[in-house]
């Protein structure tokens, strides 16, 4: 399933929380266009088990559904991708076992490392962090002169990631990335319907621009 840049536009990556299956289902409701299960501290087993009916909501929302590096999870539930860092399982061999159709991001620090991954076959970036981050505090900063070099540098969709809030969303904008991804953005909020449709709206301002690549 190739997608448009479009479908990256407001990104969810889950937080763990008791009430998830809610929660995603109000960020469905409130315009997130695509889906990120993130637990690093579940077995592929548990995993499976919550990420089934979640995976369900949004087959019936009709956005993709990833999972953060368990490809085996991925796999045997049927997910529509997965997103591996890169310290993780190589993008290469997470193709051959999920196959083709298979929505696979990768992170993406610098110019070298994006273009390795399109080579490599990447269907998105994730690049980051953009602004000091909760949820990566060892990751390190990306200057807004390198986001908007690996814009320009690859062709497949760009993805930025770490920090992002509503109060600070409009500065991404003139960067040509393709979508925002958030996490307690969204799913730390006390609305979080609400909370996705502030950020989508602010998703859809800063992402309006056209890409202009490298030659």
């Amino acid at each position: 399933m190739k997608l448009s840049s479009e479908a990256f536009r407001l990104y969810a990556v889950t937080a763990p929380a008791p009430n998830l299956l809610e929660q995603v289902r109000a960020a469905i409701d409130g315009g997130i266009t695509m889906l990120q299960i993130r637990e690093k501290n579940k077995t592929t087993q548990q995993l499976v088990q919550m990420a089934r009916p979640i995976l369900a909501l949004c087959r019936t929302a009709g956005i993709a559904c990833l999972l953060n590096d368990d490809v085996a999870a991925a796999k045997e539930i049927g997910a529509d991708g997965v997103h591996v860092g890169q310290h993780d399982m190589g993008l290469l061999q997470a193709r051959q076992i999920l196959g083709e159709n298979a929505i696979i991001g990768t992170s993406a620090h610098n110019i070298q490392e994006a273009l390795r991954a399109q080579e490599q076959g990447a269907d998105y970036l994730g690049c980051g962090a953009v602004f000091p981050s909760g949820t990566k505090t060892d990751a390190t900063p990306l200057s807004a002169e390198t986001l908007r070099d690996i814009c320009r540098a690859v062709s497949i969709p760009v993805v930025v990631i770490g920090g992002i809030q509503a109060e600070n969303a409009t500065a991404l904008s003139c960067t040509g990335i393709d979508g925002i991804a958030v996490v307690s953005a969204v799913f730390c909020q006390n609305d979080v319907k609400r909370a996705a449709q502030t950020m989508r709206r602010l998703a859809d301002t800063v992402c309006g621009e056209e890409r202009q690549h490298a030659t």
